[in-house]
């Protein structure tokens, strides 16, 4: 994988707009898990050489799972993901 992500999956901007729109915490919540897994889809789909519309529920497990081995094999640094 040559594409890291960002330091986070919301942009400030996003995270701003989220805390102004008129939703109770648990609602914002959502949205802001929304916002985050359409970018790490988008990211997926590239990966998988699919547009997201096209995406499978067995990439997305395929993505994770390799995006695991390189965390074990290679450490967290060369994972896509940092958690």
């Amino acid at each position: 994988m040559t594409e890291q992500p960002p330091e986070q999956f919301l942009t400030p901007d996003e995270s701003a707009d989220v805390d102004q729109a008129l939703l109770p915490s648990h609602e914002k919540f959502l949205t802001r898990l929304t916002i985050s897994s359409l970018r790490l889809l988008k990211h997926i789909a590239k990966d998988a050489g699919v547009t997201v519309e096209k995406l499978t529920h067995q990439q997305v497990i395929d993505f994770f799972e390799k995006d695991s081995k390189i965390r074990r094999e290679q450490g967290a640094d060369a994972a896509f993901l940092k958690w």
